[in-house]
């Protein structure tokens, strides 16, 4: 997996507060822009957040390059609406090499990993002899696995993000978009640190206490160790 910061507003936590103060302020955002200090900006983000006006995060957009995922992380993703994508189109792109990811409990297991290897094997073998049948890529397709890794351009605004975070970073989200989305959370904090500072799984206040979580069962953690464990990758 391969997870880049491509591109992304300027300044994003200073845009995003001039927004916010604008709105309490005679004055215009690009007025307010030349008044903030690091300080400000910091006041002023974690005030509007905490408080739950998250529109203002909305003017600060960021996208990523994604690679080595498999179809079944991306089936998953889009399902967050308030975004734009552009993947790896299977139509058009020959995947005559096979190219997997495979799951942890699969891999650490011997028997387990012969048996998909095996499937994995015929499945391209399937594919590729069908394609010197003569059917077109796009039918052909149908026989390739859910594991079947791919490339999406992905491009979220940071209120989105926020909720992106929320919950693909919990521990009941899928190991691998988990995997992907601390590995976004970690660019972006590079890059807009006070928007995010607090990004990640409401472990202070589960929405779902009666679900089964390895880290809330294990009593040896107090509520600010648990978000801590379930931020690690």
């Amino acid at each position: 997996m391969n997870v880049e910061l491509i591109s992304y507003t300027p300044e994003p936590d200073k845009i995003c507060a001039a927004a916010a103060l604008g709105c309490r302020s005679p004055k215009s955002s690009k007025e307010l822009l030349k008044e903030l200090n690091k300080q400000k900006i910091k006041n002023i983000l974690r005030h509007t957040i905490k408080s739950g006006h998250l529109s203002v995060a909305e003017h600060a957009s960021f996208t990523f390059s994604i690679s080595g995922v498999s179809r079944v992380l991306t089936h998953q993703l889009v399902r967050h609406r308030i975004a734009s994508y552009s993947q790896q189109s299977q139509r058009y792109v020959r995947m005559d090499k096979p190219t997997f990811v495979t799951p942890p409990s699969i891999e650490h297991n011997k028997e387990n990993l012969t048996e998909y290897i095996k499937f994995i094997e015929f499945a391209w073998s399937t594919y590729n002899d069908l394609l010197k049948r003569g059917v077109p890529p796009e039918d052909a397709r149908f026989v390739l696995p859910n594991g079947t890794t791919t490339n999406i351009t992905v491009t979220m605004n940071a209120r989105e993000l926020l909720h992106f975070f929320e919950l693909r970073c919990c521990m009941r989200a899928q190991w691998e978009i988990r995997q992907m989305a601390l590995m976004m959370l970690e660019k972006v904090k590079k890059v807009a640190p006070i928007m995010f500072e607090n990004a990640g799984p409401p472990c202070n206040n589960c929405p779902e206490p009666d679900f089964p979580c390895e880290i809330r069962n294990n009593a040896k953690f107090d509520k600010t160790a648990k978000k801590a464990e379930s931020m690690k990758i």
